[in-house]
């Protein structure tokens, strides 16, 4: 029987059937893997030792595996859900790298030094869009730093980022983006015994960390801007409806033709470190949407566009200085429609920041709440409320209400968020 049995297997047709189960088997495993590899590129080697965490994004972000990197930078993890989206996130130095990632895909993470001041940071662009909502004017204020170290290091610390607003704001939301990643809801700390500056613990890793501070000002027709920056800046924009007035005493600010009829825009260039320029709004307008800025602009072939500035190194916009029309240097004349292009592809990078932003605060918001056992449904109906609260936000952004269904939905929606944190809070 022994020998029988043997003969058997030694068939071809049993090989070639028991061959094919274990490479089914095999794929099946691989199928149902991630793997990937870590590397530090502040050193040029793989990244030894750093915390790997595989995340479910499954009503919220649940941690699901972890694991640390090899002597190679390598990692692997088995998937326990492979219907479901992962993020897959390294710990290096204090700071985290996240990657999307999908069942059966073998990635390559990097990962930098960190240090708490870093040589080579300056101001791709800001845009400054005020809009009046009742006795207050909302602001937002989004600003775009760019961090071309050398070697490439993050700066990282209690305090990465530094702002000034005006002295009587009050921050509503704040969101932050890495270059290429989703945004998410971050806090502002405000500076003691200093009106209107306030701090942000969010990493400035390589490339360019996009910001959008939104606050409210008390409002009697007219407020002053008296901006003031850390860093060097290629461009300031301050983007008004055309029922707003804009002033300003400084020569810098100059009009920018849009092609729109829904907004007005003025635009300093090659705005130093330190304090300025200074302007002034007044009259009544709602906040101006983004949603046309997104669309490309016409193209004229005989002429050079400047680049966007996400895409222009912050060492090419110090050396290549722009003439008021946003022109660079040696290249031909900009024509209205290139100055266009420019300012729009500098806004899409903020639509993609707040879209982003919205999906990921409400995996974080929620997963934090799937722990608490107190009172945890109020506590999830509230965030479910802010999330709805933040969408409106992203909706009239894009353009899709009208002002009356947003300032309805929006009370309505204010007022529910207080009542349910009030329940919340009077509970024992």
């Amino acid at each position: 029987m022994i020998r029988i049995w043997v003969s058997k297997i030694r068939s071809p047709k049993i090989i070639l059937g028991l061959a094919l189960i274990a490479g089914c088997s095999l794929a099946t495993l691989a199928a149902e893997t991630v793997t990937g590899v870590a590397r530090n590129q502040t050193l040029g080697q793989f990244a030894i030792g750093d915390e790997v965490i595989l995340l479910r994004l499954d009503q919220g972000m649940q941690e699901e595996a972890r694991t640390k990197t090899d002597s190679q930078g390598s990692f692997t993890f088995k998937v326990q859900f492979p219907d479901k989206l992962h993020l897959l996130r390294v710990l290096h130095q204090g700071v985290n790298y996240d990657q999307q990632v999908a069942v059966g895909d073998t990635v390559s993470i990097d990962v930098f030094d960190a240090a708490t001041k870093v040589q080579g940071l300056a101001g791709s662009i800001e845009i400054i869009r005020p809009g009046t909502k009742g006795d207050l004017l909302h602001v937002s204020d989004m600003i775009e730093i760019r961090n071309d170290s050398n070697p490439p290091l993050t700066q990282a610390g209690e305090r990465t980022f530094e702002v000034y607003l005006p002295t009587r704001a009050k921050i509503d939301w704040v969101l932050a983006a890495s270059s290429g990643k989703m945004g998410v809801m971050i806090s502002a700390t405000a500076v003691p015994a200093k009106p209107g500056h306030f701090t942000v613990n969010f990493p400035l890793r390589p490339g360019a960390t996009k910001f959008a501070f939104n606050y409210d000002l008390p409002y009697d027709g007219r407020a002053a801007f008296r901006t003031r920056r850390l860093y060097p800046l290629q461009q300031l924009a301050v983007m008004i409806p055309p029922t707003m007035k804009f002033s300003s005493r400084s020569p810098a600010f100059q009009v920018l033709p849009t092609g729109n009829s829904n907004y007005q825009v003025r635009a300093a260039n090659r705005v130093n470190a330190g304090q300025g320029p200074e302007f002034e709004i007044s009259g009544v307008g709602a906040l101006p949407a983004l949603q046309a800025q997104a669309q490309p602009a016409p193209k004229a072939p005989t002429t050079v566009a400047t680049p966007a500035p996400s895409a222009m190194s912050s060492s090419q916009a110090l050396t290549q200085p722009a003439s008021a029309s946003g022109t660079v240097a040696g290249s031909k004349p900009s024509t209205p429609v290139s100055r266009r292009q420019w300012w729009v592809l500098g806004v899409g990078g903020f639509l993609a920041l707040g879209a982003g932003g919205f999906l990921l605060w409400r995996g974080e918001r929620i997963s934090a709440n799937s722990g608490e056992q107190s009172g945890q449904g109020l506590a999830y109906s509230s965030e479910v409320l802010k999330e709805e609260l933040f969408r409106l936000e992203i909706d009239r952004l894009h353009g899709t209400i009208s002002g009356e269904e947003y300032d309805s939905a929006k009370q309505a929606l204010e007022g529910t968020i207080k009542r349910a944190l009030a329940r919340a809070g009077a509970k024992p």
